[in-house]
């Protein structure tokens, strides 16, 4: 026995006691089997839910491999999941399984719980969780049920693994570029935290925290502008008019991800000024679209085909039976583009 003992699992025998039900009753709830009363149905799921009672992973495992990944996004919006996707299916498809893509509900803890109880609930053979805003233990919680991989976090465990990018390095690169084209007032958009404090592991805290070092570093502190919304077109959005409307405004926006850099794209044009003219936009992903011609946005690569494909072979991995946890880091670059010039260059 370790130091920490483990809190019992639930059973199902102590549903069955719980709701005052035979064991029987409780396992054809859990099949949903054909003749169970909605009343018998009712009871049994209130016990379920007051009790936390989770189906165990090795029961599932003797009736065989599902052949599915489970793959929780905070949103389907961000096209930067495309290369994610695109990477984890490449990886995956050869062995048989498919991906089953769940939203995890945004920025919100409960929602993400609920997404990621559907898919246990679904007998998947391993989950992908994108972006997760929840705490370690919850994470570590699910990785005790099944083989997780958790992508953009930068967080350690030795129950999961973990694949990410060096946000730091990346921040750092996009910051520099704006410095070094003559910026001095150079802004930034976030995403706005929803979970209690600045939770270190999550990227956006990072990738904040980087701008304003670098800034401070070059002695641009009292420039330091920071508008707090959401990695969305929406947020992004938001963000640029509320950048836009300060005095004196920003020669630079710097957006954390390049959806919201798409939407201060559309702030930008709506107020009558100019890319880069007036304003140079940067984002972070070098998602497809920041090539087209028309869009032409300077941003962050960090090689979502290549961090998809990783986690789907961390995924079989784990689901073969590997118990050491990897940490995989991916080196960022900056791709400038059209979007950012020196200031007042057209």
């Amino acid at each position: 026995m370790g130091t920490r003992d483990r809190q019992r699992r639930v059973t199902i025998t102590d549903v069955a006691e719980h709701a005052q039900v035979s064991t029987t009753a409780v396992s054809k709830v859990l099949r949903n089997a054909y003749g169970v009363s909605e009343a018998m149905r009712t009871k049994v799921q209130a016990a379920i839910d007051e009790l936390g009672y989770r189906p165990h992973n090795a029961a599932r495992a003797m009736r065989g491999r599902t052949f599915t990944i489970g793959v929780l996004l905070p949103h389907i919006r961000n096209p930067f999941f495309a290369d994610i996707l695109d990477g984890l299916t490449d990886e995956i498809s050869p062995s048989g399984y498919q991906a089953i893509m769940v939203q995890s509900g945004g920025h919100d803890p409960a929602a993400e719980r609920r997404a990621s109880d559907a898919l246990v609930d679904r007998q998947v053979d391993g989950v992908l969780w994108v972006a997760p805003v929840c705490t370690r233990g919850q994470l570590e919680k699910l990785a005790k049920d099944i083989p997780l991989v958790v992508l953009g976090r930068h967080d350690r465990s030795a129950l999961y693994d973990c694949v990410l990018d060096d946000d730091e390095v990346g921040a750092e690169l996009v910051v520099k570029h704006l410095i070094t084209l003559g910026h001095r007032r150079i802004a930034h958009i976030t995403q706005k935290d929803t979970v209690g404090g600045r939770a270190i592991a999550l990227l956006h805290t990072i990738r904040a925290a980087t701008y304003e070092r670098v800034m401070t570093e070059h002695g641009l502190a009292d420039h330091v502008a920071v508008a707090a919304t959401a990695y969305t077109e929406e947020g992004g959005y938001d963000g640029a008019r509320e950048l836009l409307a300060r005095d004196p405004r920003p020669t630079a926006i710097f957006a954390g991800a390049d959806q919201a850099a798409f939407g201060a794209l559309a702030a930008v044009h709506e107020a009558g000024l100019s890319v880069p003219g007036d304003i140079s936009v940067a984002g972070y992903d070098n998602a497809r679209l920041t090539g087209l011609a028309h869009v032409a946005l300077t941003s962050v690569d960090q090689d979502g085909a290549i961090m998809g494909q990783t986690a789907g072979r961390l995924l079989l991995e784990r689901i073969a039976g590997r118990t050491a946890a990897v940490r995989f880091s991916v080196t960022p670059a900056l791709v400038a583009r059209r979007s950012t010039a020196s200031p007042g260059e057209r």
